[in-house]
């Protein structure tokens, strides 16, 4: 049976099949949720009208001083780890479940239900989990010097967790001014003495001139996880993600899958934000200043018109402990983008070494003896 309907929800807020009553689970990279009872296509409507508010740039401070208390919210259940920290959703339904991020147990004793301020956009998953374990095989299979142990490990708990995780985005225009040197190299040849013979060589030299300056710069969707629960270089690294392509938040996306409620509020957010606008500035002013070499003494940034939104973006994690420590592997479910974490075998590493020098010292035998 291959029908398509529009989906509906439970009273206990399930996806259901319209045609059976079953409950769905989202398909990546659909716009449908499909029945595996009887088939049946249950298409998910697009509010044409919210696709704007998706991409609703809020203004930052208005909201801070204003409307933070009274911005829309929205009740969720969730669980809380007690080893790592991180807080995901939770189906009731299940007496006990593991962490996502660290493989610690999870008990339904620890769920609660709190508001959380409403996401207005999100990219539902594209990457499948079936695509999502492919790239987590292909990915294993290139570890050099990784433990024996850990591949075999790693391959029977190779079950990978779809994550909605919560980010915010900030834009900005900015004006720094600063002040510092602008190094301009010339050479020169300069006489010395060596084994009491004179000679002659040239040498680099830079003259240094004290500067000052402006520059202006207008930030657009700079990311900020508001989770804490990653590591910032492995999920930075994750991107860049299809921006453009935000749809409305849906809850009907998340069926089959969860999603993590932010942990870093929205002030802390701008202050990350910042460091990582600062990293763009110092290159503006190195430019603004020229020559061959900068120096940057002081450097003062104004923000202006600060904007921001609240989004969740797809991620496809798998968390595993090894000797004790955990490692993580996460994938862009958009753009299939992979990043992990692994251990080394220090013994390979070693025999690997000591395989080169015996290499190295015998091809320095062979030549030494027949040259």
């Amino acid at each position: 049976m291959d029908e398509k309907n529009n989906v509906s929800e439970s009273k206990q807020n399930e996806i259901i099949c319209i045609n059976c009553g079953a409950k769905l689970t989202f398909a990546p990279g659909t716009d449908s949720l499909k029945c595996e009872f009887c088939g049946a296509e249950n298409h998910i409507e697009v509010d044409k009208t919210k696709v704007a508010e998706a991409h609703e740039e809020i203004d930052y401070l208005d909201f801070i001083n204003n409307k933070m208390d009274s911005a829309p919210k929205i009740e969720i259940t969730a669980v809380k780890c007690q080893s790592c920290g991180a807080e995901t959703t939770f189906d009731s339904n299940n007496i006990s479940s593991e962490c996502d991020f660290c493989g610690s147990p999870l008990i339904a004793a620890d769920a609660h239900t709190s508001e959380v301020i409403a996401p207005k956009g999100m990219l539902p998953f594209k990457i499948t989990e079936k695509k999502s374990i492919e790239l987590y095989k292909k990915w294993l299979k290139k570890l050099w010097f990784a433990p024996n142990k850990l591949k075999k490990y790693a391959r029977q708990s190779e079950k990978l967790s779809g994550i909605y995780i919560p980010y915010w985005t900030y834009d900005s225009d900015t004006q720094t001014k600063y002040t510092g040197r602008r190094g301009d190299d010339y050479e020169e040849t300069e006489s010395y003495t060596e084994n009491g013979e004179s000679k002659t060589r040239t040498v680099t030299k830079t003259d240094w001139t004290y500067v000052s300056g402006r520059v202006s710069r207008f930030f657009d969707d700079v990311l900020v996880p508001a989770s804490t629960s990653l590591p910032l270089k492995l999920i930075d690294k994750l991107e860049p993600w299809d921006l453009e392509n935000l749809l409305p938040y849906d809850t009907k996306y998340f069926s089959g899958f969860k999603a993590e409620t932010y942990s870093l509020a929205l002030p802390d957010g701008f202050t990350k934000a910042k460091s990582k606008m600062d990293v763009v500035i110092t290159s503006d002013i190195k430019r603004d200043i020229g020559g061959d070499r900068q120096q940057i003494s002081t450097s003062n940034t104004s923000y202006y018109d600060i904007t921001f939104k609240h989004i969740l973006l797809p991620i496809w994690i798998s968390a595993y402990r090894f000797n004790e420590k955990v490692y993580r592997f996460t994938i862009n479910g958009r753009t299939g983008e992979v990043q992990g974490e692994r251990p080394w075998s220090w013994i390979k590493i070693t025999l690997a070494s000591l395989a080169a020098l015996s290499v190295i010292g015998g091809l320095y035998y062979y030549f030494e003896v027949y040259q």
